[in-house]
């Protein structure tokens, strides 16, 4: 089972042909509203992959709460552990140009007050894959990483948005996933070097438990276990809109681990996610589910790094 612990958005995207500078105002070209935030949307990409999965974390008593989590329900994530507070619903404003890069700021709302303890030990053992990100408290993830630990789940850490990642978390968890801009905000605290694969290389060096994965856009992904490194390279697609493609690749990546594929094999269908991912606008709505990710595969290549 995948137990996903982490932040619940509503996405407020605007497209526009460039970004603005400091200070300036343009005219966007349209404006949607979609379900987000990296637990959430991980969550979603894992289900629709074919996993069972249960999602902890909050959102509040306004109108964003419902729509935070329709898709979720409708593709049967578990929902019983999502709190509702008297906070906001976490939000993310995201401009989307037109050569299909994003940027994005996010209001964390209720996601602030996540709670670790809201997920029983029950669901921590060693059948179990835990995923958790940057967008709930520091401290709510190390709780609950020390918790699955000591119970026997594998732990899966997507450092995003980039912050300081403490030793002792690095080593309770069993995968580290990062983008390539994560990557070199995260290596100079621990003397690493920034670029993709030797930053892969020198985390699975330091902590022999760890298999270190970065994403590398259009280049696929490195992944480092011990001494050994695989890349995957995706095929080549118009791409419409970035957002929502790491989750797509961390949820399936998750996915397929916890039903006992090797690092190759997740590899190579999280590839394949994260690359459907960025063939349609939004992020829950561009996450592709088991079938599209199977048609797609054959196009992934994979090898030694």
């Amino acid at each position: 089972m995948v137990v996903v612990f982490g932040s619940i958005n509503v996405d407020f995207i605007t497209r526009v042909a460039r970004f603005p500078r400091p200070g300036e105002t343009i005219v966007a070209e349209s404006f949607a509203m979609h379900a987000g935030g990296k637990g959430a949307n991980q969550a979603l990409a894992a289900a629709r992959a074919g996993a069972a999965v249960a999602l902890y974390g909050a959102v509040g008593r306004d109108p964003f709460a419902d729509a935070a989590l329709a898709l979720l329900a409708a593709a049967g994530v578990g929902l019983d552990g999502v709190a509702k507070l008297s906070d906001a619903t976490g939000s993310a404003t995201i401009l989307v140009d037109a050569l299909a890069e994003n940027c994005i700021a996010i209001a964390a709302g209720a996601n602030e007050r996540a709670d670790p303890e809201a997920v029983p030990d029950a669901v921590l053992g060693p059948a179990t894959t835990l995923v958790l990100q940057h967008e709930v408290p520091a401290d709510a993830n190390a709780a609950i990483a020390e918790r699955a630990r000591d119970r026997g789940a594998r732990i899966v850490l997507n450092a995003a948005p980039a912050r300081p990642v403490p030793a002792d978390l690095l080593r309770r968890i069993d995968l580290l996933v990062v983008n390539e801009t994560e990557a070199a905000a995260l290596a100079p605290a621990r003397g690493w070097p920034g670029e993709p694969a030797a930053f892969a290389r020198a985390a699975a060096a330091v902590f022999p438990r760890l298999t270190a994965v970065v994403t590398r856009g259009r280049a696929g992904a490195i992944a480092c276990s011990g001494a050994e490194c695989l890349s995957a390279m995706p095929p080549l697609v118009d791409v419409v809109d970035t957002t929502g493609a790491g989750d797509a690749f961390v949820g399936v990546l998750a996915a397929k681990l916890d039903a006992g594929s090797d690092l190759r094999e997740a590899l190579a269908h999280a590839v394949a996610a994260g690359t459907l991912a960025c063939a349609s606008r939004g992020a829950q709505p561009s996450l592709p589910d088991r079938a599209a990710i199977d048609t797609l595969l054959p196009l992934v290549t994979t090898a030694a790094a």
